[in-house]
């Protein structure tokens, strides 16, 4: 018989301070009501995710992946367990969480710069001139500062999913959480903005500050890209 060697911890790592999660989901589930019965979309789903870390989540179609984004955004909320955001509890949307769709969801009454910046409207202590700093910032990033002026239906799929992207970016967020949003794309767009994303050349934050915070993606994919994603 062995004793298994019993670890004395240092003083260091007994006053080591450990950051919360990211991201807690503790036992969570949710059903549907349809016209064929209940729908079991989550069964105590359990997950966690550091700071600066992507996760990909994979699994068929109507497996739940897009049920649990959107209650990690706040948009549903579950039957059991709880989610928790920078150790808070997630009680519905907040800019802190920004969600990139499957579709661009783009409003076409304004134009590129104008959804740009309608985020940026809603967010307290900016002025005038830091929104329009910002916005021209996040679109020189994805490539469109040519196309600021240009109305949503003279853009392509890519180019307007380039425009969501800018989007979601400007206000700053804490977590981006992406379901498929470059699924329709051609691979090469795909690709780059893949790139761009993980490479750390996309950030949230003010281009004023000398301080960049990355984005932490959650996002859900069919589609294994190696490199990509650390799950």
């Amino acid at each position: 018989m062995q004793l298994a060697h019993r670890h004395h911890s240092s003083a260091t790592e007994e006053l080591q301070v450990v950051a919360p999660s990211k991201l807690a989901i503790d036992n969570v589930s949710k059903s549907f009501k349809g016209g064929s019965g209940s729908v079991l979309a989550l069964d105590k789903v359990s997950l966690s995710v550091a700071e600066g870390e992507f996760v990909c989540l994979v699994g068929s179609s109507g497996c739940g992946k897009t049920t649990l984004l959107n209650m990690i955004a706040g948009l549903e909320k579950p039957d059991s367990g709880t989610v928790r955001a920078d150790g808070r509890p997630v009680t519905g949307p907040g800019r802190e969480r920004l969600v990139m769709f499957q579709e661009p969801a783009l409003f076409p009454w304004l134009t590129v710069f104008g959804n740009v910046l309608f985020g940026l409207k809603l967010k307290p202590n900016l002025t005038k001139k830091d929104r329009h700093d910002v916005a021209k910032y996040y679109l020189e990033l994805v490539g469109l500062s040519r196309f600021e002026r240009a109305n949503i239906h003279e853009l392509s799929g890519g180019m307007k999913q380039r425009v969501s992207l800018a989007r979601a970016l400007a206000p700053n967020p804490r977590m981006l959480l992406m379901d498929e949003p470059f699924a329709a794309l051609d691979a090469l767009t795909r690709e780059q903005l893949y790139g761009d994303l993980h490479s750390g050349r996309i950030y949230c934050g003010p281009p004023s500050t000398a301080r960049h915070q990355q984005c932490r993606p959650c996002r859900p994919r069919h589609r294994n890209y190696q490199s990509i994603e650390k799950s």
